[in-house]
């Protein structure tokens, strides 16, 4: 089978490769033990379900970690937010496409472009002030950006990415 460059390819098919946030090795991704509280679903490389990845809350809060202290327009004063970095969790699943579709658990579902994910920013929130927050109170996970630290954050469009009661990922081109 002839080996094609990325140019090459797209000249020939008019099609370019989706871009893909997945890393050249990834480690097999375990199954989860606890309650699924996130599925990811589309172009991965990395699975443990069929068609997809599970997580459960020990599985997210096992990735690397980023923090911050902000404001919302949700919240009272000031919160600290832990999770993941939604990139790196993306990395994870070994993740491609363009777009990302996230759904929360009363089907409310937002369209993130892959393209506007910075290395630290969103992340999936699964703490607040150091507590895990339940369902009744915007958790257990919510995609949250660092609203306070660059202006860029505080837009109508990334408001609406903020999803709360985040339940499932789906990536498509």
């Amino acid at each position: 089978m002839p080996c094609f460059s990325r140019a090459a390819l797209v000249l020939l098919t008019g099609l370019a490769p989706l871009p893909t946030l997945a890393k050249t090795s990834l480690p097999p991704l375990p199954a989860p033990t606890g309650e699924v509280v996130l599925t990811v679903s589309g172009a991965l490389s990395q699975t443990n379900t069929p068609g997809g990845a599970a997580f459960d809350m020990d599985m997210l809060a096992a990735l690397p970690a980023r923090s911050f202290v902000t404001t919302t327009t949700w919240t009272d004063g000031e919160k600290l937010f832990s999770g993941v970095p939604l990139k790196t969790l993306l990395e994870t699943v070994g993740a491609s496409g363009s777009t990302l579709t996230a759904t929360a658990l009363n089907d409310y579902s937002v369209t993130i472009p892959l393209d506007s994910l910075s290395d630290d920013a969103p992340i999936v929130a699964y703490s607040i002030d150091g507590a895990p927050f339940p369902r009744r109170d915007k958790g257990p996970l919510w995609i949250v950006y660092p609203y306070d630290a660059d202006p860029a954050y505080r837009s109508e469009a990334v408001y609406g990415y903020s999803i709360w009661q985040l339940s499932t990922l789906t990536l498509s081109n």
